[in-house]
């Protein structure tokens, strides 16, 4: 590395900050979607419907962030690479396995809230259709009269 210029070294070295911030920033957003995909479990045990909209909301807020993320961060690894093609020095590597990591406990979380909000929808249904109603096979108490045959039009 000696042989390269000066300028080029400092904006590799920018390149690498930038992308260690970025990727140290997505982790963050993992972390937090993590974090609300608890809260989302919680919401759906305890049936709270308004809860559960809400961290579903605040969910979508983070995946569109963590999308925005990955469109800068994909260009700055391309030279990052570019850049260090035996990158074994640097944290990135490490950052790089925590957050596919991160990812795959997503993916998990996720997963296990959806089968546990099928299996609360599922109890609801169930429920839905063993309500009765009470007047169902009661006979109405206008049955027994006699049709009128004659309209008061008068008043």
């Amino acid at each position: 590395m000696a042989d390269i210029p000066a300028d080029v070294l400092e904006e590799r070295k920018a390149i690498l900050r930038r992308f260690r911030e970025l990727l140290l920033a997505q982790r963050e957003k993992f972390a937090r979607y993590l974090a609300i995909a608890g809260h989302e479990r919680s919401d759906i045990e305890k049936g709270d419907v308004d809860a559960l909209v809400s961290h579903v909301e605040l969910e979508r807020s983070i995946v569109s962030e963590i999308f925005t993320f990955q469109k800068a961060i994909d260009p700055l690894e391309d030279l990052y690479r570019e850049a260090y093609p035996h990158a074994g020095a640097h944290d990135i590597p490490e950052i790089k396995t925590a957050l596919e990591d991160l990812r795959c406990e997503i993916v998990r979380r996720n997963e296990e809230n959806r089968l546990l909000l099928r299996q609360r929808m599922d109890m609801i249904r169930e429920e839905i259709k063993s309500v009765r109603n009470p007047f169902a096979k009661k006979r109405s108490v206008y049955a027994d009269a006699d049709e009128p045959t004659m309209i008061d039009i008068k008043g």
